[in-house]
């Protein structure tokens, strides 16, 4: 199983595994990942699971799609490297991913 690891805003990080086939979202609420709400459960209709992609990783998740980039017009301080945690599919290649989580969500 791939592991991905998850930095809450100003706390410690937490590597989890993760299925492959779930979302990083998923991943994120199964394991309790402090910052992650997810209120749509993963419809991409909400952004409050907003992640920051870590350098050297963004080219193996992808760009967002436009749904996902308008979604993307509500998170809290979008950066270059912001995705919706939920609109990333997890696979074998994202083993080590790491995400960082942005002090709050919109």
């Amino acid at each position: 199983m791939p592991k991905i690891t998850f930095v809450p805003y100003r706390q410690e990080e937490i590597t989890v595994e993760a299925e492959i086939g779930s979302t990083v979202m998923e991943t994120a609420v199964r394991n309790g990942i402090p910052g992650i709400e997810a209120e749509c459960g993963g419809a991409c209709a909400c952004a409050t699971c907003h992640v920051y992609v870590e350098d050297g990783w963004y080219e193996k998740v992808g760009a967002p799609q436009p749904m996902e980039e308008d979604m993307l017009d509500f998170a809290w301080e979008v950066k270059p490297n912001s995705r919706l945690s939920c609109q990333m599919k997890v696979t074998a290649e994202l083993d080590g991913l790491v995400v960082h989580v942005p002090e709050r969500q919109a």
